[in-house]
């Protein structure tokens, strides 16, 4: 039987949730790059928003979701969990598995969660434009599609091997208004000081925040904006959980474990954060992080104070990393391109509350075709990652006749991400 559970508007979340407040140790704070010291809100203000600064600092448990952005999320939330009847099938698994799908937001992807609220909150500051970077487009999308709604203007930098494999995602930013350049661009000092040195250069994450960073940090007018990696993102994020728990009480599940892809944290840490405290209680439930093994900061970056972009103007965090400098192949999951880490995820992975695998590009398009078969939805290559995961634990439960159940986060489709597949 093929079991959907949907929930009513009147559903969706009022609150986010503030893992801060239960974690049983505090993390490490941000570094001023200059003093080495923790960077002062004084500092941030010139990147951030006031109301945003006050959220990536905060301990409250429960954060109020603000009424137009409650309005802008009931366009698309509360979004479905799918049992996997048909992969069940296929694989002959014991296992019950299911899936948060977060494809039907208007941009096809779990981002707007935040790019809503961020977008809302600098509206309400008086902040005019919003500049940011993106690497396979769905940040980029889901900015441009807030600035929209809320009326700000949206500047991206697109990794450049993205804009060049993804042109379908330039164009829906360019749909909803926003200004796309491949990055590293000759628009910035830092994008002329990058090609000068190698003009092939690919581009990277890094590179695209710090060509966005030295744009809102010449212009009074303009705010920075990032996707994924800070705490007040993972926070927006957290409605994806908080909606997971209520549908598995609704149809009497207990989670095992829960896998997500992981590049910079949103979506894995949207969708565990809210489940930490029962980890916290004693509660035998797993948490996997599935990554590239051609980016792999969890699994093989080093847990240190590190920039979040490679021109080193952002402050120092404490998370895993490969290097400010790391430049990664060419994948064609370009969400998952990142050198670092969210630090509230490197911080559970360190104290060993959350799993980390990686795998390679083959066995992820393999996992991804599988699911499009089987199941009817083709994945984003990102999303991809978390059903290469759920694949090898249904493989195992199979094996050892475990009979669990496994959730993971669809977190975008892929029908822009069709020649990746090609």
């Amino acid at each position: 039987m093929r079991i959907r559970v949907n929930l009513g508007a009147e559903d969706i979340p009022r609150y986010w949730y503030n893992v801060l407040a239960d974690l049983p140790f505090k993390l490490d704070p941000p570094l001023d790059p200059e003093t080495k010291k923790p960077v002062s809100p004084e500092k941030l203000a010139v990147i951030f928003p006031r109301p945003l600064i006050e959220q990536e600092v905060s301990d409250e448990r429960f954060i109020a979701i603000p009424e137009p952005v409650l309005r802008e999320y009931a366009v698309y939330r509360p979004t479905p969990l799918i049992r996997a009847t048909f992969l069940e099938e296929y694989l002959q698994t014991p296992a019950r598995i299911y899936y948060k799908y977060e494809g039907v937001s208007p941009t096809g992807s779990h981002k707007p969660n935040t790019a809503l609220a961020q977008a809302y909150y600098n509206k309400i500051d008086g902040v005019k434009r919003l500049v940011t970077e993106t690497g396979a487009g769905q940040w980029g999308s889901a900015l441009a599609y807030a600035g929209a709604k809320f009326g700000l203007e949206v500047k991206v930098f697109m990794v450049k091997v993205s804009f060049h494999q993804k042109p379908m995602r330039k164009y829906m930013m360019n749909l909803y208004g926003a200004n796309v350049t491949p990055s590293p661009s000759e628009e910035t000092s830092f994008g002329r000081q990058v090609l000068s040195s190698d003009p092939e250069n690919p581009g990277s994450l890094g590179i695209a925040i710090s060509e966005a960073l030295e744009v809102a940090l010449s212009d009074a007018r303009t705010k920075y904006s990032l996707g994924s990696v800070l705490n007040h993102v993972l926070l927006h994020q957290t409605v994806i959980g908080l909606e997971l728990k209520r549908q598995l009480e609704l149809i009497g599940e207990k989670v095992d474990v829960i896998f997500g892809c992981h590049g910079g944290g949103s979506n894995f840490a949207g969708t565990i954060l809210p489940f930490v405290p029962d980890k916290l209680s004693g509660r035998n439930i797993r948490f996997v992080a599935c990554e590239p093994s051609a980016c792999p900061s969890l699994t093989k970056g080093r847990y240190e104070y590190d920039h979040g972009d490679t021109a080193g103007l952002t402050p120092l965090l404490k998370m895993y990393t490969l290097g400010k400098d790391f430049i990664p192949p060419r994948i064609h999951a370009g969400g998952l391109r990142y050198h670092g880490s969210a630090p509230i995820v490197a911080r559970l992975v360190k104290e060993g509350l959350v799993e980390a695998e990686a795998f390679d590009q083959e066995e992820v398009f393999e996992a991804a075709k599988l699911f499009a078969r089987v199941e009817g939805i083709v994945p984003a290559p990102e999303s991809a990652h978390a059903i290469a995961g759920v694949l090898r634990e249904a493989q195992k439960a199979k094996e050892e006749r475990i009979e669990e159940v496994i959730v993971f986060t669809l977190s975008g489709h892929g029908l822009l991400d069709l020649t990746a597949y090609s």
